[in-house]
């Protein structure tokens, strides 16, 4: 048996926030943990999935998930979907914060969610939020009736009682026992999984989990947030970030489309490996190679995807046209592995992690110099750059690499400007044949080697 498994959080205890729709979950969310991760907008509903983070107060780290608000709904529904989101949270929580709207009293939905919360025997602070100013304090004491305690009065937006909340959320924290230092290489990978809306982002985020982690739905748009999911498989470590799909900017109207757009940028940004996600059934689209373009931009390693394969292939057999008709498309990243999955299958997923370890490795590698000398000295003997009009020749000298993710290559010459761009993409191909560097932006970076100004 394969060993893999799925943890919702770090080994640190689990505080939860739970609540109907639109009472503050969010709001709170991002003042416990002192960041605006989780979208805030006045509309019910806004968080479907579940998000965590890391906090800290008072010396005591732990680990907050928000959740979509608990409403009821018909079988099969998004809002079913939701409530199962955050059952499963419930489930993971050492602590549960209940989140109510003191501007509206107590409501029949409250009442549901307390009842939930008591069955599962998890420890339970009853916050009261929207309490903007002292004269609503007594606004907050009728929801003493609901059987949990007094409340705890606050102000997610203003800030209002955090500090009071924050105290008494540590004071129920339970007890962990001193971690082991980790190894800076056993840092997980992060992979962020990226695409246009409804390329199957979410379904291939669960499909690599092996559970309903992320709401799925038919409608494009259904991921908001960037959502964190820390796994472990095979004694390897990951965070899989799953996003909302990227659409053209003259398409992103309202806010919450906005915030989804720089949820999914700066998962780019904070990924090591990103997982472009495209249609299989549908010509590489104009919005596919703007996304791939942000993904090389920010330096990511990158495994491109053809996911929904079921839908042109009866099984995961080559189709060698339509890899390259994709390739072409995306030519900018033509050191990108290029796979063919489906997620509705689960046809491909153990190549996929396989192919995420080999980049994730190439992006944090280091060529040692020795090596690396010898190498670019080879290419340059078999190949010597090309004079310019005045007969003057570039001369390269030493090559180092002084930073990881990306590799970057430092070459040390007499004169940048007579680095010609075709003679650049020469030496970027010497080094690619030379080491494993798959799905991995190589940097080149020119400098004239000191003393070499005069004679330039």
């Amino acid at each position: 048996m394969k060993d893999h498994s799925v943890t919702s959080q770090p080994a640190t205890p689990v505080v939860a926030i739970l609540g109907r729709p639109n009472v503050g979950k969010s709001a709170l969310f991002n003042r416990l943990i002192s960041r605006r991760i989780a979208i805030v907008e006045d509309t019910p509903g806004v968080t479907r999935d579940r998000l965590y983070a890391a906090a800290e107060w008072g010396g005591r780290e732990f680990a907050v998930v928000d959740t979509g608000g608990l409403k009821t709904g018909p079988a099969g529904t998004l809002e079913t979907q939701v409530r199962a989101q955050a059952t499963a949270a419930l489930a993971d929580a050492d602590l549960v914060l209940l989140v109510v709207d003191a501007r509206d009293g107590i409501v029949p939905e409250d009442r549901e969610i307390t009842e939930l919360v008591r069955r599962a025997h998890v420890p339970v602070l009853l916050v009261a939020n929207k309490v903007d100013s002292p004269t609503k304090e007594t606004a907050a004491s009728e929801f003493f009736a609901l059987g949990l305690g007094d409340p705890l009065s606050v102000s997610a937006i203003h800030g209002r009682g955090i500090g009071d909340l924050l105290d008494a959320i540590v004071a129920l924290l339970p007890e962990v026992s001193e971690a082991t230092p980790e190894a800076a290489s056993d840092k997980p990978v992060a992979v962020a999984v990226v695409g246009r809306p409804n390329v199957g982002k979410s379904s291939l985020v669960n499909a690599m989990l092996g559970q309903d982690r992320v709401i799925v739905d038919a409608t494009p748009g259904t991921t908001r947030d960037a959502v964190d999911t820390f796994y472990e498989r095979g004694g390897r470590r990951y965070v899989l970030i799953d996003t909302a799909g990227l659409r053209r900017r003259a398409r992103v109207g309202a806010a919450v489309e906005v915030f989804s757009a720089v949820r999914a940028r700066r998962a780019i940004e904070r990924a090591d490996v990103a997982v472009l996600v495209v249609d299989a059934a549908d010509p590489v689209a104009d919005q596919d190679q703007r996304i791939a373009r942000e993904i090389a931009d920010a330096g990511r390693g990158v495994v491109i995807v053809m996911n929904k394969w079921d839908r042109v292939a009866p099984a995961l057999r080559p189709d060698r046209q339509r890899v390259r008709t994709a390739q072409h498309a995306l030519r900018f990243l033509d050191y990108a592995p290029i796979l063919a999955v489906s997620a509705t299958k689960g046809w491909g997923i153990e190549t996929l992690f396989e192919t995420i370890d080999r980049v994730a490795l190439a992006h944090r590698g280091h060529i040692g110099t020795g090596v690396l000398n010898r190498l670019i000295g080879e290419a340059v003997a078999a190949h010597e750059p090309p004079a310019d009009a005045g007969g003057r020749r570039l001369r390269v000298f030493y090559a180092t690499q002084p930073e990881t993710s990306p590799p970057t290559v430092v070459l040390f010459v007499n004169e940048p400007s007579r680095m010609p761009e075709s003679y650049r993409r020469y030496l970027e191909h010497a080094i690619r044949s030379g080491f494993d560097l798959p799905g991995v932006p190589l940097k080149l970076v020119l400098r004239r080697r000191r003393g070499e100004e005069a004679r330039a």
